[in-house]
């Protein structure tokens, strides 16, 4: 069975596509788990109403989150998927073909969906080009074995940001670690609420203290502070 693991924490708009776009894209016997993380909007009701198995934590850190839906998921194959991003059946299917061809994990490109700032546009090739290589998955989509994901001990619970870079490196050193053909689409409203330099900001804490700056949620309120509204949804 594949167990596909949705954090959420306040994604009651946007979680009814994702759950089914998941549905649609299983094509064989599958869960759905949605880890509910101290939401205050409708985010349990509509996991609810959409047949998903509802996990109620208030972790507010994405890999304890991330982690706590692993534990109880029955499937011998773990996607992750976030909230704000929809699969489609291709990529579903691709990816359990690397699984069952020998792969013990993967990931898949990203696209943003909407409007974009302009200075996105120019970086996104550079960052997928990274990705490939580096042969990380991004955050939004990560699928794996279930053994291999215990082996290695699952997302670091010391993490608050970038665990999913560290969990496709310890991935990949227990077997292949792919990046799929296919992609996913993830919501661009991150990059429409904040700044351009409000990101670079965050990428330069993090070359001047590596590690330590994601261990904890001081400078990291792109995850964990209010949400801001998305300038593009009246759109």
């Amino acid at each position: 069975m594949i167990s596909f693991i949705v954090p959420a924490h306040n994604e009651a708009a946007l979680l009814p596509a994702t759950l089914r776009a998941i549905r649609a894209a299983a094509g064989e016997p599958h869960e759905i788990v949605v880890v509910d993380d101290a939401s205050t909007d409708e985010t349990a009701r509509v996991a609810q109403s959409q047949g998903a198995r509802l996990i109620s934590v208030e972790l507010r850190q994405i890999s304890a989150v991330r982690n706590a839906g692993a534990r109880l998921a029955r499937g011998e194959y773990l996607f992750f998927v976030d909230a704000d991003t929809v699969v489609n059946p291709a990529v579903v299917s691709e990816a359990l073909h690397a699984l069952r061809d020998g792969a013990v994990a993967g990931g898949a490109p990203f696209r943003f969906e909407g409007e974009l700032p302009r200075w996105v546009r120019i970086v996104e090739p550079f960052f997928l080009a990274y990705q490939r290589a580096a042969r990380l998955a991004a955050g939004c989509f990560l699928f794996c074995h279930r053994d291999a994901f215990d082996k290695v001990g699952g997302f670091d619970p010391s993490l608050f940001a970038g665990e999913e870079i560290m969990l496709s490196q310890a991935l990949q050193r227990e077997g292949p670690f792919v990046v799929l053909r296919e992609h996913v689409l993830t919501s661009g409203r991150k990059l429409r609420a904040h700044a351009g330099r409000e990101h670079l900001r965050i990428v330069v804490h993090y070359a001047l203290h590596g590690r330590k700056f994601i261990e904890s949620r001081h400078g990291l309120g792109l995850w964990y502070d209010k949400r801001r509204p998305d300038p593009g949804k009246a759109a």
